[in-house]
């Protein structure tokens, strides 16, 4: 029957025959429990899918619809849970709407309303999975005729706050010990948030002074070897034997999250302000550049895709590239003074 009940819900259901570029049938809730309504959307939904199939007539598509789509095609996507996460701030701004009402000025307004409070880069993620999912109706699903031109706020490097060596000695001081070892090891390996709570035993070799994140695991997608320094192991070896797959853990219970009344007390305490976890890994690339690593190296260390977004620490080591700069000054030795 194209009109149906089922056992765990309270509307009435409809099942239709897929049509022309669809895979399987449709079934959706009518979300009624008055038989005569759902029929009336019964054969209007019939009505529609006959045109599409019969008279090359798009169907309507809402934003909702995309969406959900977007993420059942993209369940592969190690950042699928922050696209949840995006798409639930979207739902008052564009839930309901249909595709093709979604215009530039729309965009605009959506992106100008998520830029209050955040940083350009989290703007344009935001613009980029909208942008995403536009280009999978037009193109892939061909839902619509056109995608409208989703605009990005000019980022100007994102947001880089780091602590002294003062700051962070002052810190530490103030964090519970948990806290405070997951701290030092963040900044002595450069190790984002998810990758330091969620830390097993079974991805470190002290012996071999280095431990792995695989693929799945990292942001960049690609696995990702840490050498580990006399900072780092000191921490591991004050950890060992606290709790059996876990290296950070709080009362025997794996650690999950690290912006906790604890750390924002600590930090007030301590006088810093505008300081994030997420700053840790900041301060170990700031602390690398002061010391003269590499861009390079620093690359590897830290796990960064791109040169480029590693060279946002170049303006704290200048002094990196004095040894360079003198290279020149024997062959201008005297040039100045013969003029």
């Amino acid at each position: 029957m194209s009109l149906y009940k089922r056992l765990n819900s309270p509307f009435w259901w409809i099942r239709l025959p897929a049509i022309k570029g669809e895979l399987k049938p449709l079934r959706i809730s009518s979300e009624t429990t008055i038989k005569k309504q759902a029929q009336q959307l019964h054969d209007k939904l019939k009505a529609e899918r006959w045109e599409v199939d019969h008279l090359d007539v798009k169907l309507k598509r809402t934003w909702d619809e995309a969406a959900e789509r977007f993420l059942q095609e993209t369940t592969h996507k190690r950042t699928q849970s922050w696209d949840i996460a995006m798409l639930k701030w979207f739902q008052p701004h564009l839930g309901g709407k249909e595709l093709k009402d979604i215009n530039k000025a729309l965009i605009d307004q959506v992106r100008a309303a998520r830029s209050k409070g955040v940083t350009p880069g989290t703007t344009n993620r935001y613009m980029a999975l909208v942008r995403a999912i536009l280009r999978k109706a037009c193109f892939d699903w061909e839902w619509i005729d056109r995608v409208p031109k989703v605009g990005q706020l000019r980022d100007k490097g994102g947001r880089i706050r780091s602590l002294t060596h003062d700051e962070f000695t002052k810190l530490l001081a103030q964090l519970p010990e948990h806290l405070r070892d997951m701290a030092v090891f963040s900044v002595a390996t450069g190790l984002r948030q998810s990758n330091v709570t969620r830390l097993q035993w079974k991805q470190v070799s002290i012996e071999r002074r280095h431990l792995w994140v695989s693929a799945d695991q990292h942001k960049n997608g690609k696995a990702h070897s840490v050498p580990l320094n006399e900072a780092a192991l000191q921490v591991l070896e004050k950890r060992k034997g606290d709790h059996a797959t876990h290296v950070f853990t709080y009362e025997g219970n794996p650690i999950v999250q690290v912006n906790t009344k604890a750390w924002r007390n600590a930090l007030a305490r301590a006088g810093i302000e505008d300081f994030r976890w997420h700053d840790l890994r900041h301060t170990f690339a700031t602390w690398h550049r002061e010391a003269g690593t590499p861009t390079h190296e620093l690359q590897r260390l830290g796990g960064w895709k791109t040169l480029e977004m590693v060279e946002r620490y170049a303006h704290v080591a200048p002094e990196g590239l004095q040894i360079a700069a003198s290279r020149l000054d024997n062959a201008l030795s005297g040039t100045y003074a013969a003029h």
